[in-house]
């Protein structure tokens, strides 16, 4: 593997790592290593949208792959967390939902 190989193996393995700091951070509802998370994800992206355009070995496409499920899976994870605080927030000031379900004109489901 080349330098540049194993510099963007390094870089995806450490976003998978943040990642996964992401997820503990939420499921502990912990602001700061959230934050901090956070912060390490945005600079490993931003690294590795400087890296050079290339095409992916079979592992960093893996990798890569694997981290693309993770963000979803965090991605859904807040905004889970986001709509049962606006429901709590509702419930406590009795104003009109901020999250709500919309169902299309026809009234099916998709």
């Amino acid at each position: 593997m080349t330098t540049k190989g194993a510099m963007m193996t390094d870089a995806l393995r450490q976003l998978l790592a943040a990642l996964e700091a992401e997820r503990q951070a939420l499921a502990g509802m912990d602001v700061e290593a959230l934050s901090l998370a956070t912060t390490h994800k945005d600079a490993l992206c931003a690294s590795l949208a400087g890296a050079p355009a290339r095409p992916l070995t079979d592992e960093e496409r893996g990798l890569a792959e694997t981290a693309r499920a993770l963000n979803d899976l965090n991605r859904r994870t807040r905004n889970l967390l986001a709509a049962h605080t606006a429901a709590r927030l509702d419930a406590l000031t009795g104003a009109a939902a901020c999250y709500t379900l919309r169902r299309p004109a026809d009234g099916s489901s998709t």
